[in-house]
């Protein structure tokens, strides 16, 4: 079942036009933003120029299970494709840039059929679902020749975490340029709303996928990529798109960086963020943010609240990710119009699901991870080793509970993904996290610095990877296997300590 556009269960008024004065107000004390709208900065594109407020924001078009089971058919193919404000030839899902997103709930089957066409291998990886690493489930070992397809059966656990999660190429060493490509799109599994308060279970929902393209000609540029270029940032496959709200409105939004390589740190003058999932969890706690620092590949489901009628930029602002890595400008993502009828603000609830405290539990093994690299930053290594899929690096099992020390040697953040369970994060630089909201599946690894993070293996078993997700570095060598084995399979210790 496919269904087009907003998934929208309440409209705001369309406003009459965006030269309005600027007084976009958030939660109580907050400051307000005033000055005319085209005060504001606004993003420099890849060519210099400055790009105009766009259409409305248009959610991309959904797949949605029914009966328990999502049925449906991804092709890959080169396409000539409407991307940002240009035509452009990208990897496609489907013909599109921005594919349609796949909602399921918790308990269902995926039944999926990707069809490849275009010249290079490629396959496909459920990014943070919590489903086999086995085929034909999430095996990122399968490789999909040209003009063949792969039957992928994905089977949710039926107490899966609801949140927003994504899919992606995972091809050997050709990951960054299929993503970069256009080869992202977006997985909603349902059920985050019933933690909600009944008043804001019918909000309005918007997706806010995060992808950029670097221009090569008439083509999106995708080898070789340089993470530091200019490059052209968007939302939805739109950009600069218009979002609206209404004064006091409560809006569900899904923060997504699906991009190849490029972090982003969300802020939204007058208004903030009321983090309710990260990477697909429901945190127990809720928590508000000004500032939301999205390493490649992470994402928040957040509350956001309208404030006085007026016009401001949803923005990514300046990031520095180390003397080796990439300083990222300040750019505008979106343009948010508050105008319509005031709605009464709503209480934003603070406790929302359980979770699994890990802070207590008992640690069967502990392992050390060290990202490094070479001084050119060509080539990137996990415990002095560059990936090689046919080597198990860890081995871990079933059942137990593990703690790592994911430590970053080099002078860059790196952004670390483990596949098939999600994570805990113990510490940041010694600094202990919040265990209210410390689930990831994604995290960044701060430049000469050191994160600890607690894992518990449950329900499957099999080989699977983790790996820095600035898909680069990746390709280069940043990504180890991981084996988790039956419980009595082997004694205590693994390889690769």
């Amino acid at each position: 079942m496919t269904r087009p556009g907003t998934r929208r269960f309440s409209s705001p008024r369309m406003v009459i036009g965006l030269l309005v004065t600027v007084l976009l107000v958030g939660c109580a004390g907050s400051n307000a933003v005033s000055g005319p709208p085209h005060n504001l900065p606004a993003t420099a594109a890849q060519d210099g120029s400055t790009p105009e407020p766009g259409p409305r924001l248009q959610d991309p078009p959904e797949v949605v299970s029914r009966d328990g089971v999502l049925r449906t058919t991804i092709v890959v193919e080169r396409r000539k494709v409407r991307v940002g404000n240009r035509q452009l030839y990208a990897m496609t899902y489907n013909g599109a840039y921005m594919p349609p997103t796949l909602r399921v709930r918790p308990g269902d089957r995926i039944d999926l059929t990707m069809t490849n066409r275009i010249d290079q291998d490629t396959n496909l990886h459920t990014h943070g679902l919590f489903v086999s690493p086995r085929a034909p489930a999430d095996d990122i070992f399968i490789s999909i020749k040209y003009r063949q397809s792969y039957h992928y059966v994905y089977r949710l656990p039926r107490r899966h975490p609801t949140g927003t999660y994504w899919y992606h190429s995972h091809a050997d060493k050709m990951s960054a340029p299929q993503v970069a490509g256009g080869e992202s799109g977006i997985i909603v599994v349902e059920g985050l709303r019933q933690h909600l308060p009944p008043s804001l279970r019918g909000i309005t929902e918007h997706t806010v996928a995060l992808k950029d393209f670097q221009v090569q000609g008439d083509s999106i540029k995708t080898q070789p990529l340089s993470i530091g270029a200019a490059t052209n940032r968007t939302v939805n496959g739109q950009q600069n798109p218009v979002i609206h709200i209404r004064p006091g409105e409560t809006q569900l939004w899904r923060l997504a960086n699906i991009g190849a390589n490029i972090y982003y740190r969300l802020h939204l003058p007058g208004i903030r963020f009321h983090v309710i999932a990260q990477d697909g969890v429901p945190v127990r706690r809720t928590y508000s943010e000004d500032t939301l620092l999205l390493p490649a590949a992470a994402r928040f489901d957040v509350l956001v609240q309208g404030g006085a009628p007026g016009t401001t930029r949803l923005e990514t602002l300046p990031f520095d990710s180390g003397p080796a890595g990439n300083r990222f400008p300040r750019a505008d993502l979106a343009t948010v119009v508050t105008d319509g009828t005031p709605m009464t603000r709503a209480a934003i609830p603070t406790d929302l699901a359980p979770y699994e405290d890990l802070s207590r539990a008992k640690v069967a093994d502990r392992k050390t991870v060290a990202f490094t690299e070479n001084k050119a930053g060509t080539v990137f290594y996990i415990n002095g080793r560059t990936y090689d899929p046919g080597r198990t690096d860890f081995v871990s099992t079933l059942g137990t509970v593990e703690e790592w020390t994911v430590r970053n040697d080099s002078d860059e953040d790196h952004s670390f993904h483990l596949h098939t369970n999600h994570f805990q994060l113990m510490s940041v630089d010694g600094k202990t996290q919040d265990p209210t909201h410390s689930v990831y599946d994604t995290v960044n690894v701060p430049r000469r610095g050191a994160i600890v993070i607690r894992v518990h293996f449950q329900e499957f078993t099999g080989r699977t990877v983790f790996h820095c997700h600035i898909l680069n570095h990746e390709d280069k060598g940043m990504m180890a296997v991981l084996d988790i084995v039956p419980p009595g399979s082997r004694s205590q210790g693994s390889p690769g300590r």
